[in-house]
């Protein structure tokens, strides 16, 4: 989230030297960054359902030999991820959004992120 964050803010700054500097004489304004889409939390049944949903799809990677395991080594990478699977799950993103988001945490993990996304299909 914080790299989303700071990605925009960088973009909203380099598209901030094409504006025109005399209507930033004549009215000034403050320029913010775009703010993020806020996603929905999960109510008690919500999560509950989808710990049920991630238990099976987890069933599923021990039976895949070309499963690699996804380094969620910290509290903040499982929280990322918890929270991407959870919005996949509840149908806040697409699945192209993500496998996208996935991959750009680890980039080489394709396999892993469509294994995980076809699990979340047939199991939902």
């Amino acid at each position: 989230m914080k790299l989303r964050l700071t990605i925009a803010a960088c973009v909203a700054l380099g598209f901030s030297g094409c504006t025109n500097t005399i209507n930033a004489l004549t009215s000034p304004e403050v320029a913010s960054a775009p703010k993020a889409k806020q996603h929905q939390q999960p109510t008690a049944a919500q999560s509950e359902s989808y710990q049920q949903t991630m238990r099976k799809v987890a069933g599923g990677i021990q039976h895949d030999p070309n499963y690699q395991r996804i380094a969620l080594d910290t509290p903040e990478k499982k929280a990322w991820f918890k929270s991407l699977t959870y919005r996949y799950w509840n149908r806040q993103i697409s699945r192209q959004q993500f496998i996208s988001e996935g991959l750009a945490q680890y980039p080489d993990r394709s396999y892993e992120f469509n294994f995980i996304a076809n699990g979340f299909q047939h199991h939902s």
